[in-house]
């Protein structure tokens, strides 16, 4: 049974192979030079010393980073007008379909104490007492 036999790649086979893997990677690679807060993270910030100043030209130039961070921080209902994924149009129109009524007892269940949960609710009183 012959078994074939891999040769090594020699020096000039290994470099055409080096450059076209550089190539594929340029081709494929994206420079970012935009930066934006990830909506999933919380961010943390801190304040600064109590007894610290900064001057007002300072203050002026970050009001583009608050609301960067204002932007990110809102719900999605606030950031978007239609739902992004499928998961949010569960509940992304949250208005009821009709008017809410106290007194209509076919759709308002008030809590009611009977024989049976008021025996319990003492047997619960007394265990915690105990």
């Amino acid at each position: 049974m012959a078994e074939k036999v891999k040769e090594k790649p020699n020096m000039v086979q290994q470099d055409a192979l080096f450059i076209e893997t550089v190539r594929k990677e340029q081709r494929l690679q994206s420079l970012h030079t935009e930066f934006n807060f990830n909506p999933r993270r919380k961010l943390h910030v801190l304040p600064d010393k109590p007894m610290s100043r900064k001057p007002p030209e300072v203050i002026m130039q970050s009001t583009e980073y608050i609301e960067a961070y204002r932007k990110a921080q809102e719900e999605p209902r606030k950031k978007y007008l239609t739902p992004q994924t499928e998961s949010q149009e569960t509940g992304w129109w949250s208005t009821p379909l009709i008017q809410t009524n106290r007194n209509d007892r076919r759709l308002h269940f008030q809590r009611v104490n009977s024989d049976v949960t008021k025996h319990k609710e003492l047997l619960l009183r007394s265990a915690a007492q105990t």
